[in-house]
């Protein structure tokens, strides 16, 4: 399976959403295994995120700036979230929120996050985490039918004890299933 996922990853250039989910810790997980494979990753945090993680330390393991907002000083003319739409092989969004996962949806873009969505052509997998109660709220399974209509795939959350101390469904997936989707999606012709 490690060869797997050095073929898939080697290389390639992958766009990692992080949104403010407690799950956001995964996420570090996530990027330093995905740069120790190979790939080439840079970190788009939304605001309330990064009151959860220093944006620091996904600079520091992505060896990428880490992008918060569409304000920041950029080194060229051309806006970040049109360059990185333009240079990704994949987005993945994990964890995405409710939120995230509404405004990718209904094509609203209040922060840098959402507008890179926009504006990305490369295949987009989601990795869903919150309460199970806001998993299973109709508007969100509206949203997420939305999006895989459009092509977007996700990874189902697992199913446990949470961080709001419920037992349900919202959990984000482990960082072995992620990897192995985005493998999976990075390895189609």
């Amino acid at each position: 399976m490690q060869n797997q996922l050095e073929s898939a990853f080697s290389g390639r250039k992958i766009v990692v959403g992080v949104c403010s989910s407690i799950a956001v810790y995964k996420s570090a997980e996530l990027v330093s295994a995905m740069v120790k494979l190979g790939a080439d990753v840079s970190v788009v945090m939304t605001k309330n995120a990064a009151r959860l993680m220093s944006p620091r330390i996904f600079q520091t393991l992505s060896r990428n700036k880490t992008h918060v907002s569409m304000w920041e000083d950029i080194p060229d003319w051309k806006p970040e979230h049109i360059s990185l739409a333009e240079s990704a092989e994949l987005f993945l969004v994990a964890p995405a929120t409710a939120n995230t996962i509404g405004n990718f949806a209904r094509g609203i873009a209040p922060d840098m996050l959402s507008t890179l969505y926009l504006a990305m052509r490369a295949k987009t997998l989601v990795a869903p985490a919150m309460n199970c109660d806001m998993y299973a709220h109709p508007a969100v399974a509206e949203n997420m039918e939305i999006l895989k209509r459009r092509g977007v795939r996700f990874v189902d959350p697992e199913t446990g004890p949470l961080a709001c101390g419920k037992n349900g469904a919202g959990r984000l997936a482990a960082v072995e299933k992620i990897l192995e989707s985005a493998a999976e999606i990075l390895s189609e012709k």
